[in-house]
């Protein structure tokens, strides 16, 4: 009871102060008082002798505004695409020095080859990279074309603007798809060396040509000139030429500039391209066609490769008066009973429409639901795929000739290098039609003892980056190359001295990145990738098949010259004939191991050579007397051939001797 009253008087003290006295009033620059814990009642006298009275914080003001929404609104504004990209470079593919390099000049060469083919002229490409004096890590690029040339007042957009061409909003096949690439790699210069981007252009033989010095204005994305001139000479009738100062390093390997004009080359023999790269090596690829490919055509979209926001779009800016010739027209592959059935099952699924009034029903006028019902029609309706006359492959028979031109063997036997091409049926992926090319080398002057390379084309476009992303990669990687005589290691690319070309055509190749390195994997494009790889598979596995029967064949060539002298022998012992006869024999007996002169395969029978063109000779000599290997192969043995009785039966049964009476003992 005493304790009690002690701990009272101690809380009292604290409430009125040591003299009685009130406590003093909290000055402003003091700290708050800090509240005495509170020790609850039901704890009884134990708890009070327990621990002292502890502390407990207070809640912190809150803190300052940083900014109001009225500050924060005030500093919103648009971003250019320019901007964007300045800023995100690597998405374009100028994420390293390297790279970069290689990024220029495929962008400068692709709009090169585009312009040619376009106009219908066959390319003659020049592409110089100098270095510059004073500098390790700066180049200057040179693209020249013999192309139709650029209209002057159409030089600074094309050069000076990012989105800004003539391909993204047509459904063709074409190299450059975006209208950011020969752009964007002139803001690379400005940005790395401030260095301006020059152009010269000219539009034909009278016309005037026309020089600039632009440079990008990133905040409007807008070309912004420096200089403009017209040129009393140039040595091109017509073209264009860009002139590009970049930060950047060359490099060798599989991801050089070096590789990739060589690749171009190979997957565009209708070129004739001169390359000079930095340390003053020329490269002339001659032209090994001479036709231009077939030009492609542009088609209306697919309703199957649509999404509903395009839908919509289209619908407000058609000029269509109603609904029926709205999907006619705008459309491919939609006919008037197609474009009335998709009305009916419209119909059907909005309530407050008829069928009549959905044919006449203007399309601009239609209301969301109506877009959506239509939409959801559009994906069930059964339609005939796409044309295809958007597409322009290479065709087997020119990959054939760009391998042949790469890997060019020389003086070769034709068991030596094998190249064969197969170009399949087009086929669709989302409405969008697309074809696939594969071409194979084999043999002569290939590393044998590595895993196999495999060059990947897009559009006609090399595609060095990325391999592991890109669909090309997992379907050679997927196909089982051990069933075709070929060693394989698990999830690898085959070992043996081949190259494999995969080339994909499409007036809309879905790349994984817009910097155009590797293509998506629908499964429709690994489909049709697995199966052109099958195709060139099965005629490398007959080549290697006949390639080991011929050095069998030689094996018992050489097994049987070398017993020749002994069967002649015993052939004169045993029917006892004189010399004369004996090399007779010797002669019919060389006849027998080696023919000269087959009969010919009929032409409709004949398996055809993929790699010159002509039916195959199947050359192969097989002795009566022969074991089976445990492989299936046929093997001569010694035994059956220098027996008399072998000796008797082949002389009675090829060389037509008769033996002597008594000469059986």
């Amino acid at each position: 009871m005493g304790e009690s009253m002690d701990q009272q008087g101690r809380l009292g003290l604290i409430e009125t102060g040591e003299d009685g006295s009130a406590p003093p009033a909290a000055d402003a620059n003091d700290s708050p008082p800090v509240p005495v814990e509170t020790i609850p009642p039901e704890l009884g006298e134990r708890a009070n002798d327990s621990q002292p009275p502890v502390a407990v914080e207070t809640a912190k003001p809150p803190p300052k505004r940083r900014a109001s929404a009225r500050s924060m609104g005030g500093k919103h504004r648009a971003i250019s695409i320019s901007e964007f990209f300045t800023k995100n470079r690597h998405l374009l593919g100028f994420d390293n020095p390297a790279k970069a390099l290689l990024t220029t000049v495929r962008e400068a060469v692709d709009n090169a080859l585009d312009a040619c083919e376009e106009a219908g002229i066959l390319p003659n490409i020049t592409v110089e990279i100098d270095p510059v004096t004073g500098y390790d890590d700066r180049y200057t690029v040179l693209v020249r074309d013999n192309g139709p040339g650029i209209i002057k007042a159409q030089i600074g957009k094309v050069f000076g603007k990012l989105l800004y061409g003539s391909k993204f909003h047509r459904l063709k096949q074409s190299r450059g798809q975006q209208g950011i690439g020969i752009s964007a790699a002139g803001m690379y210069g400005q940005i790395t060396t401030g260095r301006p981007v020059t152009v010269i252009s000219r539009t034909g033989k009278r016309r005037p040509t026309h020089r600039m010095v632009l440079q990008i204005d990133t905040r409007r994305n807008e070309p912004k000139y420096l200089s403009e001139e017209q040129l009393e000479e140039w040595d091109w009738e017509h073209g264009t030429e860009i002139i590009l100062t970049i930060a950047a390093t060359f490099k060798g390997g599989r991801h050089s500039v070096d590789e990739y004009m060589r690749q171009t080359a190979m997957s565009n023999p209708h070129a004739h391209i001169v390359y000079r790269n930095p340390r003053g090596v020329d490269h002339v690829y001659e032209r090994q066609v001479h036709e231009l490919p077939k030009e492609p055509e542009e088609i209306q979209p697919h309703p199957h490769g649509i999404e509903l926001g395009m839908l919509m779009r289209m619908l407000r800016e058609t000029k269509r008066r109603n609904l029926t010739d709205f999907l006619k027209e705008e459309f491919c592959r939609v006919s008037q009973r197609n474009a009335e059935e998709i009305i009916t099952g419209t119909a059907k699924r909005v309530p407050d429409r008829q069928r009549n009034q959905m044919l006449r029903r203007n399309p601009k006028a239609m209301e969301r639901h109506e877009v959506e019902a239509l939409f959801k029609v559009l994906g069930e309706t059964k339609l005939h795929s796409p044309p295809t006359n958007c597409l322009s492959p290479i065709g087997h028979e020119d990959i054939r000739t760009g391998l042949f031109a790469l890997f060019d063997p020389g003086e070769h036997d034709p068991s030596e290098f094998f190249v064969t091409g197969e170009t399949r049926k087009p086929a669709v992926y989302r409405g969008n039609p697309f074809q696939v090319e594969v071409g194979l080398v084999y043999g002569k002057g290939l590393e044998g003892d590595t895993a196999a390379e495999v060059y990947r084309f897009a559009n006609r476009v090399p595609l060095q980056y990325q391999a592991g992303a890109c669909a090309i990669t997992k379907a050679v990687q997927s196909l089982n190359w051990r069933q075709y005589n070929l060693t394989q290691p698990r999830g690898g690319f085959p070992v043996a001295p081949m190259v494999v070309s995969v080339h994909i055509s499409s007036a809309w190749v879905p790349y994984t990145s817009e910097s155009k390195e590797a293509i998506a994997h629908y499964p429709e494009i690994l489909s049709e990738l697995r199966l052109a790889l099958q195709v060139c598979a099965r005629r490398l596995q007959r080549h290697i098949r006949r390639q080991r029967k011929q050095r069998d064949a030689e094996k018992r060539k050489q097994y049987l010259e070398k017993y020749l002298d002994p069967i002649s022998e015993a052939l004169q012992e045993i029917l006892g004939f004189n010399d004369q006869e004996k090399a007779r024999v010797s002669v019919q007996l060389t006849e027998l191991i080696d023919p000269q002169e087959e009969e010919a395969e009929p032409e409709d029978e004949a398996e055809v050579d993929e790699m010159v063109g002509r039916p195959i000779r199947h050359v192969e000599v097989v002795p009566e007397d022969q074991a089976t290997t445990d492989d299936g192969s046929r093997e001569t043995t010694s035994d059956s051939i220098v027996s008399p009785e072998g000796a008797e039966e082949v002389a009675q049964a090829t060389l037509g001797l008769e033996l002597p009476e008594g000469a059986e003992d």
